[in-house]
């Protein structure tokens, strides 16, 4: 890695291998699994080919990032996290939980299809008590089942959440129903999200 801190500190160990901008934005893209270089271009709107290029080179010699080959028909090269890498995971979600109170809800055009699965797999899964949770915001759809995002609306559901992503946004964040349609077990959805307010949800 390219930045060493002169410190017998675990947290200067951590910012030597993942504190280059960039850096955990790529792991973030990986979390999601398996991508092509590509993918990962697609994914980080403003990196430069050669900083994501140096960015996996460090990332795969500090062995948290590995390149495999697809088999055939596919015969393709991805990038995907070891399972060092992957206990990065807590990190991000607490970035994320972090951020999120920071960064206000989402402006017009700022989310891009597939979001909702993402924020669920990133933000809330580790907070899911084993209920089956279903989001409908906007356009986007999925479900929270065995504390995994899965795509679309989840059979037998425990909650189903309706809501746009600015009401997504004030639900998660600030524990606000304005907007916010909910049909089953709320004290399922109230577990969830108590990792992101402390609150309880009105009656």
């Amino acid at each position: 890695m390219s930045k060493r801190y002169d410190q017998y500190c675990p947290i200067a160990c951590s910012l030597g291998l993942v504190g280059e901008r960039w850096t955990l934005l790529v792991v973030r893209e990986l979390m999601h699994g398996p991508k092509r270089y590509t993918d990962l271009v697609d994914g980080l709107h403003g990196i430069g080919t050669n900083i994501l290029a140096v960015r996996l080179k460090e990332l795969e010699a500090a062995g948290l990032v590995e390149r495999r080959k697809l088999p055939p028909p596919a015969a393709s090269t991805v990038y995907e996290l070891t399972p060092t890498g992957q206990e990065l995971r807590p990190v991000l979600h607490e970035l994320a939980r972090f951020g999120a109170r920071l960064m206000g809800p989402p402006p017009p055009d700022a989310l891009e299809p597939g979001w909702l699965m993402h924020a669920l797999e990133l933000a809330l899964s580790p907070l899911c008590q084993g209920s089956t949770i279903a989001f409908r915001v906007g356009d986007e759809e999925a479900s929270l089942v065995n504390c995994t995002a899965t795509p679309g609306i989840a059979e037998d559901y425990d909650v189903l959440v309706e809501t746009d992503a600015t009401g997504f946004y004030h639900l998660v964040v600030d524990r606000k129903l304005e907007g916010v349609r909910i049909d089953g077990d709320v004290a399922a959805l109230e577990q969830l999200l108590d990792g992101f307010a402390a609150s309880p949800l009105p009656a």
